[in-house]
């Protein structure tokens, strides 16, 4: 299906460029956020249910959470989360920040998964391929065969 819409094959091509996000996860993605490259990063966050909730009314503060959205997305990120968070530098940095100020482990790999989905969001919406230096390295291997 994807093959014969060159919309969706580029949008494949995007997603699959961002190290991490495997074939599975585009499909994934592409099928459950139609949306994704028309919205504002908050908004495709909250769509995908990323976006934190804060609880509190007046003096009570309670905890922020994930609520709603779309699960789907939240289990086709997640694997990706914990591959971007051991082998890509940025979001390795962010994720040991986090952790090094507190926050528990589910709590910062949700953060890598959100900011996925936005870079998601971003590339598809510039219509460009996310350019590492993982990616120059696959693009000359592949090139070589």
């Amino acid at each position: 299906m994807v093959a014969r819409e060159p919309d969706l094959v580029r949008r494949f091509d995007i997603l699959t460029s961002i190290p991490g996000l495997g074939e599975v996860t585009a499909f994934a993605i592409i099928a459950d956020m139609p949306e994704l490259g028309t919205l504002a990063n908050k908004q495709v966050a909250s769509l995908a249910g990323l976006a934190p909730v804060d609880r509190q009314s007046g003096q009570w503060k309670g905890k922020c959470f994930i609520r709603g959205g779309r699960s789907s997305v939240r289990q086709a990120l997640y694997m990706p989360a914990l591959v971007a968070v051991r082998f890509n530098q940025s979001l390795k940095t962010k994720y040991q920040d986090l952790r090094d100020g507190g926050k528990p482990a589910k709590l910062a790999i949700t953060a890598i998964m959100r900011k996925l989905v936005v870079l998601a969001n971003a590339l598809i919406r510039d219509d460009r391929t996310c350019k590492t230096r993982h990616n120059r390295h696959h693009e000359k291997a592949r090139r070589s065969r």
